[in-house]
């Protein structure tokens, strides 16, 4: 009987560009912090994907990569947009005016969780083994942990934070599914670009409507924030997601979701002084152990 494909061994680059990919999504969460107290929610995720979109075509102009002729693109796009960037930004960003980001990190790493869920109940291809069942099983009840017994004693805004980062996380799992049957063709840069695209189409009038034009003045750190969020951790994060996909395989790309949260942590803690409490931490030990079964290999089967 032929061995199952693993994912390639990590080489010194791989894991330089998967510390580098935790550091500038870790990272997103102390930037939405930085510009919450000057910019309304809606326009923090308007200037991000407006910005990733543009920087993204930006290179694509600059590496000549050949651009797609299917005009039923637009309407994947769009939707993309919506599964991958609207929802879940805008949910994280509103989560984030009531929790710490530290917390709203380790929350976020569910991500993997919910498209492991999504996928099994969609694709037949997909289907919850043993080390994925109990990794789910084990992950989930890590997300119940650093949410704390004080979420079900009564609802409060910081309960509605953890909820509206798990929506976030649950959208992701949404958008994964999606991309599989969509975009999986297109060349990486076009569909981050066309996403981030169509992202930025639903966010200017939803913008407009709700929050109006943005206040002038805004200070130079909530500027740098924004166009870190725009520039950093949306165009090069998705540059070296793709790269480290290509180089070291999916299921090494799942590290990546154990990097952030501490790195969010840290960066919350130095800048904010944030604390979290020891079930948050103890959730997100049980959450990594989750997501280490989930991606461990099942042995293969020895031939007679």
């Amino acid at each position: 009987m032929s061995q199952p494909p693993t994912s390639p061994r990590l080489s010194p680059l791989a894991w330089t560009l998967l510390a580098a990919l935790a550091l500038v999504w870790g990272t997103s969460f102390l930037s939405n912090r930085a510009a919450l107290p000057e910019v309304g929610v809606l326009s923090v995720v308007t200037l991000r994907v407006a910005l990733g979109a543009a920087a993204l075509w930006l290179w694509i102009l600059i590496r000549r990569i050949p651009l797609p002729r299917d005009q039923r693109l637009i309407g994947r796009f769009l939707l993309m947009g919506l599964l991958n960037n609207v929802t879940p930004f805008s949910l994280i960003v509103w989560g984030q005016k009531h929790i710490d980001s530290g917390l709203a990190a380790i929350l976020n790493a569910s991500t993997a969780l919910f498209g492991v869920a999504i996928a099994a109940a969609l694709f037949a291809d997909e289907r919850l083994t043993r080390n994925r069942a109990i990794g789910t099983a084990l992950g989930f009840a890590g997300v119940t942990l650093a949410i704390g017994p004080g979420a079900l004693s009564g609802f409060d805004l910081t309960s509605a934070g953890q909820i509206a980062v798990l929506g976030a996380s649950a959208s992701y799992g949404l958008a994964a599914a999606y991309a599989r049957v969509a975009i999986r063709d297109l060349a990486p840069e076009i569909a981050a670009a066309g996403m981030l695209s169509g992202a930025t189409l639903w966010m200017i009038p939803l913008t407009l409507a709700l929050e109006g034009l943005p206040a002038q003045g805004w200070g130079i750190s909530t500027w740098g924030a924004l166009i870190w969020l725009g520039v950093g951790c949306s165009a090069l994060a998705y540059l070296l997601y793709y790269r480290i996909l290509a180089i070291a395989g999916a299921g090494n790309l799942l590290l990546v979701t154990l990097m952030i949260p501490p790195v969010a942590i840290l960066a919350g803690s130095l800048v904010y002084h944030e604390r979290l409490g020891l079930n948050a931490l103890g959730g997100f030990a049980l959450l990594a152990a989750g997501l280490v079964i989930l991606n461990r290999k099942t042995a293969p089967a020895k031939t007679p």
